[in-house]
């Protein structure tokens, strides 16, 4: 380096050698110049064409941009670019175009657009081609509508300058340019997939590409590998067998055409013709008279194209006996020279097309080897061409060609003609041995391949296989896929038998839990399981490569095990062709099975891999390593375009969890933007289901390698930005099943039943269902028809309504559809049938026709699609017409989507949740009955929120307006008589109607708004709108009867109150005539002292109360009893009424049940032995209806007959509800024994009525005022103060806190409903979470059995007790009562302030009489807030001295003293108990409707109903319990039944009670008994572990307290804890 140096600084140095060209020798010299800056740059030297031309070829151009920059390439091929940025293509080269940007949805994928520019024309070329649309090729020029527009511009039609310019080929390119241009720009996936495509449509596809420029050409061995063709030869003709192979591994003979400079014969037009038969010419090739053939080719000259003919084994058909490729050079060899020569090279024989030799094309041929056994000249002689034939003869010559290696086309001959003289030489060529090729092989020759970046992941797929040569797949499978094996199914299995209990198994629960502990098992050792080489080598590489790197590798997978496939597939198939003919059964069914295992793909290691993560959880393996990470992996492929495995149908199950986490994953990686479209297509087997879907979407799930679908597989598709808005969808899923009516599977029983749960899967999962329909044959129509109409059955019940599709394959005519009518009618009639038949199964009756099942048009939802092939395969192309029809379904399926936005768009966190519960409820053999979903849990309790929210209102609004109704009935005129007050009532009554009809409405209309605004998954639970709408309708006509209740109460308190004031008045009169009298003789006496007068005033008051009478006692035995008879009115039981001598001596002693009470021998019988069930239904309703008793008696109101009412009505409801037939006896002597209950204590209640309002007592409360106004009144002392606070005190209070306790208990329900614990009384279900989960915190017995067996007395307990504890919480109480408190003396204020003025607004004048008036404006002003007693009024007002004005400021004064002096009182501790037995709203009443809804209990384990309202058609419940918990023994042992009914209406038991007769019923069926109860099974096992728990942990005690023996529990439930216990209970009711 230091001589090169100093050689420079000097200027001298030795001459370049002559071995080097003259271009080297200028460039030494430039570079060795003395001066730098003479010296060239880099780039300059670049651009040197001897350079640059090696660059190029020696490079390929992603290494040339890498290295010297788009610039220089650019420079390099200015054609070649001038080209792609014509067509829009130049920043997609080289190789940036992928796959996945061609299969994303958008307009362009969607709608045929009109080609307005060049840059449309690639999108429209590719759009048609993965349509597999033949015609995509003629997509080479704008669209003849967009040219005439621009033609009808031009003013002058006729200038031909312009009409030229416009026809043009600025307007046009031609197909091979344009093939070579997408060929060069896409990527590799891509180039394999458009090769495909073209294959499909029997179009040539490269073999060698040009670089641009043509300097160098690159083998597309990699692009044609995914090419895979059947064909039978004819030596197979005989035994039908047939030939599967991938075409490059193929060998067959290879015939090259080429052509010389001057040849005017079209040498693809020939091909074409040898290629076809008679008059049916396919374009393999485009050739010149093809749009677009004409042009110029740009960039295509250099161009390989190869395409094969594959016979079908019908010699009268077939063209050539085997199988032949055939290359075809574009454009003359000279120009191509290296094409040519490995051609030549490569090929069995060469065909040149000439008109003349020229003499480089002379030194070209003859310098060819072995010419006369490979070289075949095609010589197109023209009239008058002798100079030309001359050259011909003189290269024939010199190769010493025989006649029969050369081929002279005439003028007098055409194509047609000459081209079976071509195909007869090839023929013969065929006969005489001739060398065959495999295009893989010819890698070796030296050329540029396209797959050499891949070699590192072909080596990596070759260590997964080094195992499996020799071996047979299942056994390779098992080595290497162990996860995947018998245990996998085996879970399976077992998952099944757990949701499909067999007969004949005494201990069901420990059935279920032996279940239980296998699948645990099972779930430990495949955790266990170490990973195979093969696994670990899949994973490693899948983790450590990039995209690029990942899907050569897994392409070169799919590529290698199916080519494994295909060999081990054809051996199978030969030994059970054999086997057949040998009629040897057992051998047939080995290989029958051996063929069904002998499918292996990239699909099984990704299922093991899935697998691996699935129980990884079981086990000790790190999941901090790669498999941790495999989730990630899978959602990144998912978004490449790989389908995911949904469903493995040869498992028939689900790995949930990895399923789960990989949709997870890909949900973060779009930022939570997954709204999906899900689409899937059902159908019999090999019915086209799969390439449906391919043609439709471009995509490419299996449809050959004798390996058709199994299970359930999905396939995510992007939705471009310029349709997200109108579709509203961010992806369309497609979801590709396994065929129905399985030739492989129709051998087993359960293969109906197989087939019914796939489709009610995949149905279930999706928004669009298209059904394959074969016309053709009718019993396997009928089968698929039932299947489908079963499954659209289920989802209605359920609420999805999924769009359906009948497809009609090879329907064609322009005339099908409308013929075709009656086919169309046929099949709806059909429908019809199969969706009877369905909703009998499902028990469905109302059901009918398949349109009440989903929205079906017999003209828009079918569609008729011509045939796939148009001829005779493997030579047919696609029917155009076929590829036509699926675009234009494809269409109209997604602008249908775009308008119909009737359903609740799911993104994945809402598509799992509905896959798992949809997956669970099909393992269930009776579906609807059995399906429970989350998201129907979760948009049901949201609807039970807002319900009861209303509800809540509704009563509210009422209640509210039947406080202010009450005072105004209480303050109505006392004067008036009680006929004035009844029409007052009933004023009301009709008001109140009114009112909660309207209310009624509201509350319907918020319900169908809520309904309206399709958010919240309403759609899930329509089925329920009708219940909730009884509901509504119902609560309104609960109101009415409670209100109308109260008001006749009200009016009957009315008039017992005026009878009080009646007597307190006459002697109120009588006091103060006597007080009166003796001022009057006092005064005139001498002067008194103030105790000389107390004295006089004590003797005069004594000698005028003596006689006072006090309010006349009812007789509330005789009322109550005459309510009793009122009851029983229907019935003959007067005998009985007579023998009734003292109703309050009824009920002292405890209620004994005896035989008589049951008209049943049997239960007789029993109840001689011991204590019967009859006795516990006896306490259970003495107990509740008690409560109901002494609930009323603590009211400070007087007894009502409604009251006794109520009672009985309660009674009623309580005997109706037993599951215990009641006779005449026991409800008589039940109901009389309540009512002497009653009686004494509705006695003690009016009593204290009595008491309360006793007019002596009453008047005693008076007399220190009486007192303190006659020594006023003697002494003549103001006493305008006095007055004030005693009118304040003796009336204004009362009537304050009669205000506060009237609106205190709806301030209670309100500050609950919006205080923390407001969730608990948000919904039943939230509820039942509630008091289960303090149950089990506590840990209490007697509360687990007063939950268990007084389960409306445990809840009102332990409302009242949240109450309290609510109260307490920073003196909410207090709090409330102070916010009433302001409230009502604010309005006494302004009413006193409004008081102050007379009708005409004039203050009221400053006299005595005034004071009168200003207190019964109050009165008036106040009438709907509080009542002022009259009489109150007119005693403590009695003989007032002073004048209005001082008056009412010292009012003012007395209500500030009264206001703190309630504060002060509030603000003390109190007993919160009394106060909430003395509010005539009470809260815990509320909340507990709120709750308690209908009140129904399960008939097997008595667990309360949890449905939202009251009058709903099914009741069920989240969580229910062993049956022992509610006293169900065993006949003959006396254990505690510890069955779940959950379990038993999955199994083969029976039951019998009362309901039966006696009469053993299977669980199965209960609904014929039970039909308004809705028992589901479990949603798994841990569901009912709460209940487990407490009947492990309480056996002996629940034992003892039944007087039974302990339950048989399974060892498995001693096991359960209590965290785990409460993990149940939380699933069980979707806590979070």
């Amino acid at each position: 380096m230091k001589d090169v140096y100093l050689k420079i600084i000097d200027g001298f140095y030795p001459p370049v050698s002559d071995h080097f060209s003259q271009e080297l020798h200028s460039l030494s010299e430039q570079l060795l110049k003395h001066n730098p800056t003479e010296r060239p740059s880099v780039s300059s030297i670049l651009e040197e064409p001897f350079l640059s031309c090696r660059i190029r070829r020696f490079l390929t151009p992603q290494i040339i941009v890498q290295e010297f920059g788009d610039v220089f390439i650019y420079k390099q091929q200015p054609v070649f670019f001038n080209f792609l940025s014509k067509l829009g293509l130049k920043k997609f080269y080289p190789n940036k175009l992928t796959l996945q940007s061609l299969l994303e949805i958008n307009k362009n994928s969607i709608y045929d657009e009109t080609v307005e520019s060049l840059e449309k024309i690639p999108w429209c070329f590719l759009r048609k081609l993965f349509q597999i649309n033949a015609e995509c090729r003629n997509y080479t020029q704008l669209s003849k509508n967009y040219v005439d527009i621009k033609k009808e511009k031009n003013n002058d039609l006729f200038d031909f300058d312009l009409i030229t310019a416009d026809d043009s080929a600025d307007n046009k390119v031609n197909p091979l340019d344009l093939i070579v241009a997408l060929f060069l720009c896409a990527e590799s996936l891509l180039q394999q997939e458009m090769a495909l495509k073209m294959t499909m449509c029997q179009f040539s596809v490269p073999l060698l590409l040009p670089r641009g420029d043509n300097s160098q050409c690159s083998l597309m061995l990699w692009a044609l590998r995914d090419i895979v063709k059947e064909w039978r030869p004819h030596d197979l003709s005989e035994s039908r067998g047939f030939v599967e192979d991938n075409i490059v591994q193929a060998n067959i003979p290879f015939f090259t055409f080429v052509r010389l400079k001057n040849c005017s014969l079209s040498k693809s037009q020939v091909l074409n013709h040898v290629l076809s038969r008679g008059q049916q010419n396919n374009n393999i090739f485009i050739h010149r008279d093809m749009k677009g053939g004409t042009l110029k080719r740009e960039i295509a000259n250099g161009l390989v194209e190869v395409c094969w003919y594959l016979p079908s084994g019908r010699e009268n058909l077939d063209i050539f006996p085997e199988p032949v490729a055939f290359a075809n050079l574009r454009g003359d060899i000279c120009e191509s020279l290296a094409q040519f020569n490995f051609l030549f090279q490569v090929s069995t024989a060469t065909f040149v097309f000439l008109d003349k030799v020229e003499e480089n094309e002379h030194k070209i041929l003859t310098s060819l080897q072995d010419v006369k056994s490979k070289l075949f000249l095609v010589v197109n002689r023209k009239d008058n061409s002798r100079e030309d034939m001359i050259s011909v003869q003189t290269t024939l010559k010199e190769l010493e060609l025989t006649n029969r290696s050369v081929k002279i086309k005439d003028s007098g001959v055409n194509v047609a003609e000459f081209s079976e003289k071509l195909c007869e030489s090839i023929k013969e060529s065929l006969t005489n041995g001739t060398n065959t090729v495999i295009i893989e092989n010819m890698l070796e020759l030296g050329l540029s391949v396209d797959e050499n970046t891949s070699e590192k992941q072909k080596k990596a797929v070759e260590e997964i296989m080094v195992d499996i040569e020799g071996r047979s797949v299942p056994d390779y499978k098992k080595q290497q896929l162990p996860l995947q094996g018998d245990k996998w199914k085996r879970l399976s299995q077992l998952e099944k038998k757990e949701c499909r209990l067999k007969s004949g198994v005494s201990d069901i629960e420990g059935y279920k839990c032996q279940l239980q502990a296998e699948k645990q098992k099972i779930m430990e050792e495949q955790s266990k399981q170490k990973l195979s080489k093969g696994m670990k080598s899949f994973i490693k590489t899948l983790s450590t490569s990039d995209k690029e790197e990942r899907d050569f590798f897994l392409k070169w997978m799919k590529l290698k095990f199916n080519t494994h496939s295909r060999k081990k597939l054809s051996e199978l198939r030969n030994k059970f062709k054999e086997q057949c003919e040998k009629k040897d059964k057992n051998p047939t069914a080995e290989l029958d099975q051996a063929l069904m295992e002998s499918s292996l793909g990239v699909e099984h290691y990704m299922r093991e891999m899935g697998l691996i993560y699935e129980f990884s959880i079981y086990g000790s393996r790190n999941t901090a390593d790669e498999i941790s990470r495999a989730p990630g992996l899978a959602a990144e492929m998912l978004l490449d375009g790989y389908p995911l495995e949904l469903l493995d149908g040869e498992a028939s199950n689900i790995p949930e969890r990895w399923v789960t986490d990989v949709l997870k994953e890909l949900h973060e990686k779009v930022g939570g933007k997954s709204r999906l479209l899900v689409l899937t297509v059902l159908g019999v087997q090999s019915s086209g289901k799969s390439t449906l879907l391919n043609t439709m979407f471009g995509v490419q799930f299996p449809v050959s390698s004798g390996r058709c679908t199994r299970g359930a597989y999905m396939l995510f598709l992007k939705v471009g930005e310029d349709m997200k808005h109108e579709l509203n969808h961010d992806f369309i899923v497609l979801i590709d099943t396994e065929g129905l009516k399985s030739p492989d599977l129709a051998e087993l029983e359960e293969s109906y039943e197989h087939d019914n749960q796939l489709a009610t899967f995949v149905i279930g999962l999706s928004d669009v269902t298209i059904i394959n329909v074969a016309m053709e044959n009718s019993t396997e129509m009928k089968d698929i028809l039932q299947i489908a109409a079963h499954a659209f059955l289920r989802m209605k019940e359920i609420g999805k309504k999924p769009v359906c599709h009948f497809v009609h394959q090879n329907v064609s005519g322009v005339s099908a559809h409308a013929k075709n009518i009656t086919e169309r009618k046929h099949l709806l009639e059909q429908l019809n049938e199969m969706t009877q038949i369905a909703a009998e199964m499902e028990k469905k009756p109302s059901i009918t026709a398949f349109t009440d099942v989903l929205d079906y048009d017999m003209d828009k939802n079918n569609w008729n699609i011509p045939g796939l092939w148009h001829g005779t395969p493997p030579m047919a192309p696609v029917n155009t017409g076929y590829s036509e029809a699926v675009a234009d379904f494809k269409k109209n399926l997604l602008a249908t989507m775009k308008t119909d936005r009737s359903n609740d768009v799911s993104q994945i966190p809402e598509f799992l949740e509905w896959m798992r519960s949809l997956w669970r409820s099909v393992k269930y053999e009776n579906f609807i009955f059995s399906f429970r979903n989350t998201l129907v849990a979760q948009a049901y309790d949201n609807l039970c929120k807002e319900f009861n929210q209303w509800e809540w209102q509704f009563r509210k609004e009422i209640l509210s307006w039947q406080t202010e109704a009450e005072m105004e009935i209480l303050n109505s005129d006392n004067e008036s008589d009680i006929q004035t007050w009844s029409i007052l009532v009933e004023s009301k009554k009709s008001e109140v109607s009114e009112k909660i009809s309207s209310e009624e409405r509201k509350m319907k209309e918020k319900l169908t708004n809520y309904y309206e605004k399709k958010d919240q998954n309403v759609n899930l639970i329509e089925k329920y709108k009708t219940d909730f709408f009884n509901s509504i309708s119902s609560l309104a006509k609960e109101i009415v009867y409670s209100v109308n209740n109260k008001l006749d109460c009200v009016l009957e308190l009315k008039i017992g109150s005026k009878k009080s004031q009646d007597i307190q008045k006459k002697y109120r009169g009588r006091i103060e005539d006597e007080v009166m009298k003796l001022l009057s003789a006092c005064k005139n006496s001498d002067k008194l002292s103030d105790e000389q007068l107390t004295q006089k005033f004590e003797k005069m008051w004594t000698e005028a109360t003596k006689n006072v009478s006090g309010l006349k006692e009812r007789d509330i035995a005789a009322s109550v009893l005459k309510q009793l008879r009122r009851n029983f009115s229907n019935q003959n039981v007067n005998e009985k009424f007579q023998n009734i001598k003292d109703l309050k001596e009824i009920g002292k002693t405890p209620f004994k049940t005896k035989p008589e009470h049951t008209d049943s021998y049997m239960e007789k019988f029993k109840q001689l032995i011991r204590l019967g069930e009859l006795q516990n239904v006896a306490d259970s309703v003495i107990e509740s209806c008690t409560r109901v008793v002494f609930d009323k008696a603590k009211t400070n109101t007087d007894y009502n007959d409604s009251f006794t009412r109520e009672l009985l009505e309660k009674m009623d409801e309580y005997l109706d509800e037993s599951s215990h037939k009641i006779n005449a006896k026991f409800e008589f002597d039940l109901k009389l024994y309540m009512c002497g209950i009653a009686s004494r204590e509705f006695l003690k209640m009016h009593q204290k009525f009595l008491s309360d309002n006793d007019p002596r007592i009453k008047l005693q409360k008076y007399k220190t005022q009486y007192l303190s106004d006659f020594l006023d009144l003697y002494k003549q002392r103001d006493d305008c103060q006095r007055k004030a606070n005693d009118f304040v005190q003796f009336c204004i209070k009362p009537a304050v806190e009669e205000y506060i306790n009237r609106s205190l208990g709806i301030n209670i329900v309100d500050e609950i409903l919006i205080s923390c614990h407001s969730a608990e009384f948000s919904s039943r279900s939230f509820f039942q979470y509630n008091i289960q989960k303090e149950l089990l915190q506590k840990e209490e017995f007697v509360s687990f059995t007063t939950y268990v067996d007084m389960y409306e007395i445990h809840v009102k307990d332990w409302i009242v007790e949240h109450i309290k504890q609510q109260m307490l919480e920073d003196k909410t109480l207090s709090k409330l009562k102070q916010e009433n408190l302001k409230v009502i003396v604010d309005k006494i204020t302004a009413a006193l302030e409004q008081a102050t003025k007379g009708p005409d607004g004039v203050q009221l004048p400053d006299n005595n009489e005034s004071i009168t008036e200003l207190i019964s404006n109050m009165r008036k002003y106040l009438i709907k807030d509080i009542s002022i007693s009259v009489e109150n009024e007119k005693t403590t007002l009695f003989q007032i001295q002073s004048t209005c004005h001082p008056f009412i400021n010292s009012l003012k004064m007395s209500i500030k003293d009264l206001k703190e002096q309630l504060q002060e009182e509030f603000s003390k501790s109190e007993n919160i108990t009394e106060t909430l037995n003395k509010l005539p709203i009470k809260p815990q009443e509320e909340l507990f409707k709120r709750v308690f809804g209908c009140g129904k209990q399960c008939p097997f384990c008595k667990v309360p109903c949890e449905a939202g309202g009251k009058d709903h058609k099914q009741h069920h419940a989240a969580v229910h319990r062993p049956q022992g918990l509610c006293k169900r023994s065993y006949e003959g042992t006396d254990k505690l039944v510890e069955t779940l009914c959950t379990t038993d209406v999955q199994s083969e038991r029976r039951f019998k009670n009362a309901d039966t007769k006696g009469k053993w019923h299977p669980y199965k069926d209960y609904t014929k008994y039970y039909p308004d109860w809705h028992i589901p099974p479990d949603r798994s096992i841990e569901a009912s572990d709460y209940w487990k728990f407490v009947l492990v942990k309480y056996n002996e005690k629940f034992a003892e307290l039944y007087s039974a023996k302990p339950a048989d529990v399974p060892e498995a439930w001693r096991r359960i804890t209590k965290e785990q216990a409460l993990k149940g209970l939380k699933d069980a009711y979707n806590i979070k």
